[in-house]
């Protein structure tokens, strides 16, 4: 209610207008004055006086010390202070006044500015009938063309729509830098029974600071939130949101979008480079491990990072989350601005920028999305308009215990629709060429990390949570429709089935799925100590008898190298010489073994300590000799891979792949084959997992003929000591391993020889 400084003047210093009777005028502009109402387009702007007889143009400008009414053709007419910030004037009777013919210039006490602006109550909304429908239906997949801030002209004027979803609330305004941040100063509008609230404010630009003021469904708390739609953030620990131009770059990528369209990247060789952009460089004498720690920005990152990704030879950069959250520790997984690059390293054009000269230099970008969980912050989703709304209401559903964080309700069209809309946007708007979905598990089991009493059944009886599993199946459907040569991939650690089948034979639509599988499997045979390997030969076999289960990525992910897990190279047994073989034998095995190749940052070279999200890599590794073999490694395997075909034709196909022997538990020995298309030929490896070089060690061969090495993990030239495969090595007609031909060689210690048939051979 109004305070005894503020009463309402007596209702005949009021001119009514038409549309609102006598008996309700006081009411509705104490609704407005007290930031009430959800209609101050009935109050506020051009009207009709009650009789007809003249306009009225009344506004509310809190704090304002003066006010001016300026028609079109330059009147300045000094409306009636009516009470304190509410303002009125009766236009004299001859003239006849358009709704966006006049302004309405103002000071704010304290304020030396003066605003000289049209008046937002005079226009109308882009947001139309269809808009409202789709978004209820949770089929408008372009909505972050119409909700959150969106720069666009109106009746020929420039300037600022504003727009959200608070369906409970009994009234939303705009609070900003522009009006003080006064909850009352910009009342929005509500439209209809839709749960959206718009308001133009016209004359504003790119750069204004923002939220909106939430009056929740009690009446009494007023929620100041973050923009759901933001395009950009107010770098942390500020939380407000900024107006932001997405047209500023212009696009330079139409060669990258074509080699997409005609050579889709899941047929296509795949080794992706996880970056963490706030630790892969940090800014030169920067203190690291700050509080607030300072980051190189997408501008400064893109030119060094994408040339050593290059040179590298990795096809893919794929980015942890880059949107916008408040907790660096987080890693960008405790999302509070989903549609919001990151502030910490720019603006929106910036990290455009950053993907088409990523795109330019043929590399794709692949984006790690979170819409399983978020987290509780004040100014974020959760308790939107005083009640959950993007979250379920149901405690048992809507929490995840695990992670303290909430859980979207994947049966309300509205919150499906703001995370459909938001993977469409990377796709749209910033040109993502995948999006690597986080914690599929999680969405996919209500009973995921929660113990029997904390979570409730579904439909069914059963705990898969119905309402996500449409919701996945509906997002692929629908992303493949409009976007069929982007990737969608899912980190997902479970069995369900046909996580990457086709929705139309019973599976969920992704392009591919984490093999999480193989990760667990191979590191843990990889982390014994050789002489027990025996033990554990299963460990490294099991992986193929499920590789063709699904369209797999082989991923050692930043988390395998973190949190007291050790680094990829301090996981390997041994001595210091046998912890750098054992990661070559396993990186080698890694490019062998069918699927697409994830690899976090540091690894590549090797990479000491764990990754830590605070400090960046440890890049004077680079400065000892052990750590560039590795590198150089890297850089062959990647390189090699992407030039013959034998490596990634067979990715998902059981006729690509044959064991030559996958049963010599004793020697710790792998023989496999990797097939070409059209099964016309082959590459053969053969991989030592003991210290002990094994000596006249005989192979069974697909076919007869001579062999030579193209590569052998054990070459001096990355480390190893010394055994190389006899050059152009004839087989002999010698029975073995079911085979009707066979050679012998001497096969390296913790090594991995990489052979192939001479082709004017046999």
């Amino acid at each position: 209610m109004l305070s005894n400084s503020q009463k309402l003047p007596e209702r005949q210093n009021i001119t009514p207008w038409q549309g609102c009777p006598s008996e309700q005028l006081l009411y509705r502009i104490q609704a407005v004055c007290q930031f009430e109402s959800a209609d101050p387009k009935a109050v506020l702007g051009l009207h009709r006086s009650s009789d007809n007889s003249g306009q009225i143009i009344n506004a509310f400008i809190p704090k304002a010390k003066s006010c001016t009414v300026i028609l079109a053709d330059g009147q300045e007419l000094a409306p009636s202070e009516i009470l304190p910030g509410f303002f009125q004037l009766e236009l004299p009777t001859k003239l006849n006044v358009q709704a966006n013919d006049y302004k309405i210039r103002y000071q704010l006490e304290g304020d030396e500015r003066i605003f000289t602006r049209h008046d937002p109550y005079s226009f109308g909304s882009i947001i139309g009938d269809l808009d409202k429908h789709l978004f209820g239906e949770g089929n408008h997949l372009k909505i972050y063309e119409k909700l959150g801030a969106q720069l666009c002209e109106i009746d020929g004027i420039q300037g600022v729509h504003f727009a959200t979803w608070a369906p409970n609330a009994k009234a939303v305004s705009v609070t900003a830098d522009f009006n003080h941040w006064d909850q009352a100063a910009h009342p929005m509008q509500r439209l209809g029974e839709s749960g959206l609230w718009a308001l133009f404010i016209p004359n504003l630009q790119a750069g204004e600071v923002y939220k909106y003021a939430i009056r929740a469904h009690d009446g009494e708390r007023v929620l100041i939130k973050t923009d759901p739609y933001g395009f950009q953030s107010e770098l942390r620990p500020k939380t407000a949101s900024i107006v932001a131009d997405l047209s500023l770059h212009t696009w330079r990528d139409d060669a990258w979008l074509q080699k997409r369209k005609e050579n889709k990247q899941i047929d296509t060789p795949m080794s992706v480079y996880e970056v963490h952009l706030g630790s892969w460089r940090r800014p030169e004498g920067v203190p690291q491990e700050i509080e607030h720690p300072q980051f190189l920005s997408y501008t400064e990152l893109a030119p060094p990072l994408i040339a050593y990704v290059k040179e590298m030879g990795f096809t893919h950069i794929e980015l942890m989350p880059v949107m916008e959250h408040p907790l660096d520790m987080s890693w960008g997984y405790q999302v509070t601005g989903y549609y919001a690059p990151s502030s910490r390293f720019g603006k929106p054009d910036e990290f455009m920028a950053f993907v088409d000269l990523c795109h330019q230099n043929d590399i794709g970008v692949i984006l790690d999305w979170v819409p399983a969980h978020f987290p509780r912050d004040g100014h974020s989703l959760g308790w939107f308009d005083g009640k959950h709304i993007y979250a379920y209401e149901d405690t048992l559903k809507g929490e995840h215990k695990e992670w303290g964080t909430l859980v979207f309700d994947f049966g309300r069209n509205e919150v499906v629709n703001f995370l459909a809309g938001n993977a469409f946007y990377w796709f749209d708007k910033y040109h993502i060429d995948g999006l690597r979905v986080d914690a599929v598990s999680a969405m996919l089991y209500q009973s995921y990390g929660r113990e029997d009493a904390e979570w409730t059944p579904n439909a069914f009886g059963g705990c898969e949570n119905l309402e996500a599993l449409a919701f996945i199946k509906k997002l692929n459907t629908q992303i493949k429709e409009n976007f069929p040569d982007v990737l969608m991939i899912a980190e997902e650690a479970t069995a369900w089935p046909q996580i990457s089948g086709d929705i139309e034979h019973g599976g969920l639509g992704f392009d591919l799925k984490w093999n999480m599988g193989w990760m667990h499997d191979s590191l843990f045979y990889i982390n014994q100590d050789p002489i027990y390997r025996k033990f554990h030969h299963d460990s490294i076999t099991f992986p193929i008898s499920y590789a063709f289960s699904e369209k797999y990525v082989l991923p050692i992910s930043h988390d395998e190298v973190v949190y007291g897990k050790k680094s990829l190279l301090q996981k390997m047994p041994g001595d210091t010489w046998q912890k750098f073989a054992n990661l070559r034998l396993f990186l080698a095995l890694m490019f062998g073994y069918p699927g697409k190749k994830l690899l976090f940052m540091g690894s590549e070279f090797g990479q000491s300590n764990e990754w830590y999200y605070a400090r960046e890599l440890d890049w004077w590794l680079l400065e000892h000799v052990p750590h560039q073999q590795i590198q150089s490694l890297v850089k062959f395997l990647n390189s090699f891979y992407r030039r013959d075909a034998r490596l990634f034709d067979g990715d998902f196909s059981w006729d690509h792949f044959e064991w030559i022997d996958c049963s010599d538990r004793d020697n710790s020995v792998l023989t496999f084959t990797r097939w070409n298309a059209a099964k016309t030929d082959y590459l053969l490896f053969v991989a030592n997992m003991t210290p002990l070089p094994r000596y006249n060690y005989r192979i069974g061969l697909p076919h007869p003929g001579a062999y030579r090495e193209i590569l052998s993990t054990d070459s001096g030239e990355y480390g190893g000591s010394g055994f190389h495969f006899p050059v152009n090595q004839p087989s002999e007609p010698v029975p073995w391993q079911s085979r009707e031909h066979s050679l012998v060689c001497d096969l390296p210690p913790l090594g991995v020889y990489i052979l192939e048939k001479i082709k004017d051979h046999g």
